[in-house]
């Protein structure tokens, strides 16, 4: 089964995401810009970096590498177009982090926004086992209304077909799951989004 992400424009994606009646797009981009400060860290890993909303926010002289990975190659691409002033730190990895997370490499900051949604508890779990790093910050949606979890919006249909593959995210499960994998729940953030919506956010450090 081909990946429903793969299908689906960048343009309508960020157009959908930035709407003020959304309004996810500018609240990932000041949590990014938080998580890649907040951490005493020299490399990091962006899972589901999209079109790399937020990388603006990564300091050349803190961070020797960060990777962006995404399933989508078009929207890697034009990460690299957009970035080109973070090209000697950022590295692009395309990947399907459900069946090929032994692929992906060492980190010591894993940052995942509205990306363990897609690929559900136990593989998010696997992709972190497999990067081993010290910090891992996320970003999840929490919904009032569990049946309308896409806001309405002109690009609505663009995301039909994300029922597929999205999981409902809850706060208490995803820390039960990352304390399997050795990591402890450090810190907390919440934002109200319009919809009756909140982006929540979740940091972990790696148990001694």
């Amino acid at each position: 089964m081909t990946n429903p992400w793969n299908k689906i424009k960048l343009t309508d994606y960020e157009s959908h995401m930035s709407l003020d009646s959304v309004g996810q797009l500018q609240a990932l981009n000041r949590m990014m810009a938080s998580q890649f400060d907040s951490f005493p860290v020299k490399t990091a890993m962006v899972l589901g970096v999209a079109g790399g909303n937020g990388l603006e926010h990564i300091d050349t002289d803190k961070y020797q590498t960060v990777y962006g990975v995404d399933i989508n190659e078009d929207y890697l691409k034009e990460v690299y177009k957009r970035y080109k002033d973070k090209e000697k730190v950022l590295r692009c990895l395309q990947l399907d982090l459900i069946n090929e997370a032994d692929m992906l490499p060492h980190a010591e900051l894993v940052i995942a926004n509205l990306l363990v949604e897609y690929i559900g508890y136990d593989a998010f779990k696997n992709a972190i086992t497999k990067i081993d790093p010290q910090y891992v910050t996320v970003g999840i949606q929490i919904n009032v209304d569990q049946d309308a979890w896409v806001s309405d919006s002109p690009y609505l249909h663009a995301f039909d077909s994300l029922d597929e593959v999205h999981h409902q995210m809850e706060e208490k499960e995803l820390t039960e799951c990352l304390k399997e994998a050795g990591y402890s729940l450090i810190g907390t953030d919440r934002e109200d989004l319009p919809n009756g919506k909140a982006l929540v956010r979740l940091d972990y450090k790696k148990d001694i």
